[in-house]
């Protein structure tokens, strides 16, 4: 194909890579790629000397073929020439210059394969297409267009608001779950089909970078943050272990105390009970959420490998599992099996608002589960598993994949991950002033002026 004139790439739109990332967009939003990053099928591509994070991300392109300018989601596809495999590949190790723009990190020379065919877009249907990725001959990544948050009738629309698009200019849509790293001597191919037609597979050996970049700009850069991204292994926010030991260190009662001055009033889950009261439970939101009970929904989604059994296998270290089960305490939402994995794969807790079955069992487990109570029912005598990783409602409480849970025998409490440094903080310094006024009372100080302390207290407490 032609050098486009542009190329314009979308940041998130499949539900899985939203999840992975601890955040769903409400709007599409994008950056630029320059035409000199396009690559033929083939062509092998270096990863820049200096660096450690290349990563991959297959993705569907949009051809554009006839100009587009305001025009509506109804249009949109009739504006459409082709539809080919891509493949956006970035520097981690640049961000921290220019991210956001990209324009280093993604912008490379040959970071845009695309090919090796381009299939018509007017003998395919925009919500029935497929993008595969392989490395080495290993499928990992695979989504299709069904389910996207942004619908490419409604990213063109969008686009073409504010910007005009010509013909040969090339849309890339996103990419699912499964991007990561590779390296010299990994291959990666994508392949993208639909309604029986199929790009072929663009493949893309990569190859190591000999000239190390020059000291005219910002050098290459890794962390622990970046390198969890790069792998996929991490949300945008990180809870790393020195944060985890900071929450762990003050009470939920000091926490709710800070977000309430903060504004969040209704931000813990309520009418639980713990089954290991004196342990901390510190971690990720991973959400599960149950419909009521319905025979046609339970036949359609209650059995195999329905979305309960996805979410535990789904988990990760540190995550907590948090269940809306719509308060209804009448059915098991978790047993015993499912509680083992849940341990197995390193997960911080659960946390549910319906009922736990061998609830001895769990306990015994020693993983930190919050419940309504036991029950002795299965699961499809109240509900249906129907989604995982979306907000969900848990004892009157909003939670959000990658929002951060705190709980203790008090309670739990749900963090918004941008609060939690600044939380932590001055929760931290809450509890040493508290510490400070129980020792003066414990020595036969009266609370009048003490708690809370009055300037002149307060300069004690100072010195």
């Amino acid at each position: 194909m032609n050098t486009p004139g542009k190329i314009i790439a979308l940041h998130l739109n499949y539900p899985s890579r939203a999840a992975q990332r601890g955040r769903t967009p409400t709007h599409p939003s994008y950056f630029l790629k320059p035409p000199s990053s396009v690559a033929e099928h083939g062509t092998p591509l270096e990863r820049p000397a200096g660096t450690e994070l290349l990563g991959f991300e297959g993705e569907i392109a949009l051809v554009i073929g006839r100009r587009a300018r305001r025009i509506t989601p109804e249009q949109a596809w009739s504006h459409v020439a082709g539809v080919t495999a891509a493949n956006d590949f970035g520097v981690y190790d640049l961000r921290h210059a220019d991210r956001g723009s990209n324009l280093r990190a993604k912008g490379g020379d040959g970071f845009t394969p695309l090919g090796p065919t381009v299939l018509p877009a007017a003998e395919l249907d925009p919500r029935r297409l497929r993008v595969r990725t392989w490395v080495n001959g290993v499928l990992v990544q695979e989504d299709t267009t069904a389910d996207l948050l942004f619908p490419f009738d409604r990213v063109i629309a969008d686009l073409t608001q504010l910007i005009t698009l010509e013909p040969g200019d090339v849309l890339l849509t996103g990419t699912p779950a499964g991007a990561s790293v590779v390296g010299p001597g990994d291959t990666v191919e994508v392949e993208v089909d639909g309604d029986g037609l199929s790009t072929g597979r663009l493949r893309t050996p990569i190859v190591a970078g000999t000239e190390p970049l020059g000291p005219y700009g910002a050098q290459p850069r890794v962390d622990e943050h970046q390198r969890a991204e790069a792998w996929g292994t991490a949300t945008e926010f990180v809870l790393t272990e020195e944060l985890r030991d900071r929450l762990s260190s003050v009470s939920t009662a000091t926490l709710s105390a800070q977000l309430r001055k903060r504004g969040h009033d209704h931000v813990s889950i309520d009418g639980l009970t713990p089954t290991q009261p004196g342990a901390r439970l510190v971690g990720r939101a991973r959400t599960l959420r149950y419909v009521p009970y319905r025979k046609d929904l339970f036949s359609s989604h209650g059995n195999g490998y329905n979305a309960q059994k996805r979410a535990f296998d789904a988990l990760e270290p540190n995550d907590v599992l948090v269940i809306e089960a719509r308060g209804d305490r009448t059915s098991g939402t978790v047993g015993d099996i499912l509680a083992l994995r849940a341990k197995v794969r390193g997960a911080a807790g659960i946390v549910t608002d319906g009922g736990v079955r061998d609830l001895a069992a769990v306990t015994a487990l020693g993983l930190p589960t919050y419940h309504g109570g036991a029950h002795p029912a299965v699961l499809g005598r109240r509900h249906v598993p129907w989604a995982v990783d979306e907000v969900v409602a848990c004892g009157g409480a909003s939670v959000r994949p990658g929002d951060v849970i705190v709980g203790d025998a008090d309670g739990v409490l749900v963090i918004p991950p941008e609060l939690v440094e600044e939380l932590v903080s001055d929760a931290m310094s809450q509890e040493a002033q508290e510490v400070f006024i129980a020792e003066q009372v414990a020595a036969g100080e009266p609370v009048e002026g003490l708690y809370p302390m009055n300037p002149a207290w307060r300069a004690r407490y100072e010195r």
